[in-house]
């Protein structure tokens, strides 16, 4: 705040906090994955983004427990501390460890994610969810997981993330195929290879 003091914030905790400079705002959520640190699962980050119009140009996500610094700048590339990030390079979906979010009580659509659970399972190699939608996405541009997905989740719990996946050679996409994620509280993302064939098993999953 005392260096870009007319930058507006949107906080998870406080809402949206309007600046004098209506180009920029920070996106921060100051821990993500409050349930794991509830519990004492020790999977949780910090997550700040920074966005100018509607496009986010900076990003880092912090691992408190495991001291991972994963952060981002369009045009500069994506890094954990000084290491360069690139997405997994597999092509196909069968070979693919994949990553999304659970509904929980009050949120989301269960019975569309119980069908899209159901087909990407019988795609893939394996499906993980862990309670941190920062780190499943800072685990795919870090190549870990080969993918993410998932649906009604907040813009502070994926702004970092997904300048962090484009900048590390991802493919970004909202569930209706566009760009608007933020608005949208929607994410599927991957390399450009398995992000379109992700997209079809969920839209389909839905339609059939």
């Amino acid at each position: 705040e005392r260096s870009r003091p007319g930058y507006g914030f949107l906080l998870e905790e406080g809402g949206e906090i309007k600046g004098s400079d209506p180009e920029h705002r920070w996106i921060i959520d100051p821990l993500d994955g409050t349930t794991n640190f509830l519990h004492g699962i020790p999977h949780f980050a910090i997550s700040v983004a920074l966005q100018k119009g509607d496009e986010i140009i900076a990003g880092i996500i912090y691992d408190v427990a495991k001291d991972e610094f994963f952060w981002a700048e369009k045009g500069v590339g994506a890094f954990l501390d000084n290491r360069r990030l690139r997405v997994s390079g597999r092509r196909r979906l069968n070979e693919c460890v994949l990553a999304c979010g659970v509904p929980h009580i009050g949120h989301g659509d269960h019975a569309v994610f119980e069908k899209q659970l159901h087909t990407v399972m019988d795609r893939c190699a394996g499906v993980r969810r862990m309670g941190a939608a920062s780190l499943d996405m800072a685990y795919v541009a870090a190549g870990r997981y080969d993918g993410y997905w998932e649906s009604h989740i907040n813009a502070w719990d994926i702004a970092a993330g997904l300048i962090l996946i484009s900048e590390a050679g991802g493919y970004v996409r909202d569930a209706k195929g566009g760009t608007n994620m933020l608005g949208t509280g929607s994410v599927v993302a991957a390399n450009d290879y398995i992000q379109p064939v992700l997209a079809k098993a969920l839209k389909k999953a839905v339609t059939d």
